[in-house]
């Protein structure tokens, strides 16, 4: 710890955005560099804690708490402080195969544990991560590595999200030859066409990774669907000697309400895919929130992602329906540190939103009771009500409507934000692998053996629907007990 008392001197502070009104214009990142001199100063803001929260990865209240990759965060705050940027990388590198994602889309658990927030705004880690990283690559310090020698195993990796990604890097590593399916047209999974280019810039930040490890020795098959006729599991199996499945939770959560079938009405997947695709392949084949009123049921990221999407395509308004009430400004008495703090927080989209239209499109304790359609067959209104949450016979709470506070809102659009029930089954069919009682597949936590020996699952697909930083952590955890089962012991993390 190089300034014992930085954490008293210096105030947070986060990089400017850029803004709001002028980066709707665009689908570049938004997100401004801070200049060293900041960045070191904000370092120094890094306690001497005793027993740092902030790399701890434990769940608390069902919740993350700490950095579940286990980041050496008060290692590389100091280096960063006392301005030894390529040690600060060395250290990163060890726990984090990819922090130029985690850096720029992952919601920070460490900050919310960080034992500067239990009385003060906290350290600001993210973004300390992310330009550690990519001082790395503008300073050259990062370059193919391949590995000295190969075993001769073969592992196929299913799913090039971020479980299969980290997995696939550090088998690679191990010296295995890794082969990753992807099913869609390029790799990334979630990362490529889940996030929108405006968080995550697909060619400048996801590609040049895929390059990366491309040139170490990792081989990506994309528009290959495993379990289907073309390529079934048996053929799979019988050409690898290991198999990591990394399919994600990509089952979407459906609203079956009156007017359901009418057109206008998409999962939000299906529009935030079909808009980076046309940004990729620089086309006009995508789902056009243009000129319509578009209603968003659903909060968290994705709910943003759609907002911001929205605008960018100039809809003509945005509304958000989100079911829970609004979040407390300040933590509340039975949400204490290190619990990741649920407080209220305006993200992108919504202070885009808010810089268009006027206001925060968030509209609580509200929920859809049915579509309406026009003569076209198509959606033209969203029917609300609010709802209180009270408890049932059993003593859980439930969403009640409140009688009286029935609306009609227009929409030309409606883009469902609900979350994911789990990963899709056919491929789990095809394998004859077991479920839990969530439909996902069962494998023990930090071992990530599946009741067929020799195939691994990590990520969504083991865990259910999960922060990326999660599904990085599982990756990794995966390819290490791979590795072990191919070797009969494993020197990777």
């Amino acid at each position: 710890m190089g300034k014992p008392t930085g954490f008293m001197e210096y105030t947070r502070e986060v990089p400017a955005d850029r803004a709001p009104l002028e980066r709707i214009d665009d689908w570049n990142e938004f997100h401004l560099h801070m200049p060293d001199e900041d960045l070191r100063t904000q370092g120094a803001r890094c306690m001497d804690c005793g027993v740092p929260f902030c790399h701890s990865g434990v769940l608390i209240s069902g919740m993350a708490s700490g950095c579940p990759v286990n980041n050496l965060i008060p290692e590389w705050n100091d280096l960063v402080y006392r301005n030894l940027w390529h040690q600060a990388l060395d250290r990163l590198l060890k726990t984090n195969n990819f922090p130029e994602f985690t850096g720029r889309v992952c919601p920070a658990p460490c900050e919310g544990s960080c034992t500067l927030a239990s009385i003060d705004p906290a350290v600001t880690i993210k973004n300390i991560e992310v330009s550690i990283v990519e001082r790395g690559f503008e300073e050259g310090w990062i370059n193919p590595a391949p590995p000295a020698s190969r075993t001769g195993k073969k592992v196929a990796v299913v799913g090039s999200g971020p479980a299969g990604l980290s997995a696939a890097a550090q088998l690679n590593k191990a010296g295995h030859s890794v082969t990753v399916f992807e099913r869609a047209d390029l790799p990334g999974g979630l990362l490529m066409y889940g996030i929108p280019n405006m968080k995550l810039d697909k060619r400048q930040v996801l590609l040049r990774r895929i390059k990366l490890m491309e040139a170490e020795g990792v081989t990506f098959v994309c528009n290959a669907e495993i379990g289907a006729a073309a390529y079934p599991t048996e053929k799979l199996r019988s050409e690898f000697d290991a198999v990591i499945v990394t399919t994600g939770a990509t089952l979407p959560r459906d609203l079956p309400i009156d007017g359901r079938p009418l057109k206008g009405i998409h999962f939000a997947m299906e529009f935030l895919t079909a808009n980076t695709r046309a940004l990729l392949n620089g086309s006009d084949d995508y789902i056009s929130a243009n000129g319509k009123d578009v209603v968003i049921i659903g909060g968290g990221d994705t709910g943003t992602d759609c907002v911001g999407t929205s605008i960018r395509h100039r809809c003509s308004s945005v509304t958000q329906l989100e079911i829970m009430p609004r979040s407390p400004e300040e933590r509340a008495s039975d949400n204490p540190w290190p619990e990741w703090p649920k407080t209220h927080k305006v993200d992108y989209g919504q202070e885009e939103a808010a810089a268009r239209f006027g206001s925060d499109p968030r509209v609580y304790l509200t929920t859809a009771t049915r579509f309406e359609g026009d003569e076209h067959g198509a959606v033209k209104a969203v029917h609300t009500v609010e709802v209180a949450w009270e408890k049932n016979e059993k003593g859980q709470f439930i969403p009640k409507p409140v009688p009286g506070t029935e609306q009609v809102r227009p929409a030309q659009m409606v883009l469902l934000a609900m979350g994911f029930l789990g990963p899709e089954q056919p491929l789990i069919d095809s394998f004859g692998l077991e479920r839990d009682q969530r439909s996902n597949i069962k494998a023990e936590l930090e071992k990530y053996s599946t009741s067929i020996p020799g195939v691994f699952a990590a990520g969504d697909c083991r865990r259910g629907q999960s922060l990326v930083v999660w599904a990085f952590k599982e990756g990794r955890g995966a390819a290490r007990e791979c590795d072990r089962y191919l070797m009969g012991s494993s020197e990777l993390p």
